[in-house]
């Protein structure tokens, strides 16, 4: 199970209100550090899946997106509960700071 890329904000919104642990990755094609992350995202979506929802989003075609969370720097690894934004990780960490920081919220 990979973490799945999403098309758009309606996308996303509808997970935020749905889903009780979202985590969304913000990622851009050209971005080195993204690389190494992506991976990452995927075993969390393999670890946590049953308690989890592991997104991307592309910062280049989901503008908006980035605006509204105030993505500056990539990787970004955003972390929702119940909606509202709890946590964020930047830059490329290893997976043990990407799991801590999810395992606080579930």
């Amino acid at each position: 199970m990979a973490a799945e890329y999403i098309p758009d904000e309606a996308t996303l919104d509808n997970l935020l209100t749905s889903q009780p642990v979202v985590v969304m990755d913000c990622t851009a094609s050209w971005c080195g550090p993204c690389k190494l992350v992506a991976p990452l995202m995927d075993q969390l979506a393999e670890e946590y899946g049953d308690q989890v929802t592991v997104v991307k989003i592309d910062v280049d075609t989901n503008k908006p997106i980035a605006k509204r969370f105030g993505i500056k720097s990539i990787p970004a690894v955003l972390f929702f509960k119940q909606g509202e934004q709890v946590d964020t990780v930047i830059g490329a960490k290893p997976y043990s700071e990407f799991k801590t920081t999810l395992t606080k919220y579930l």
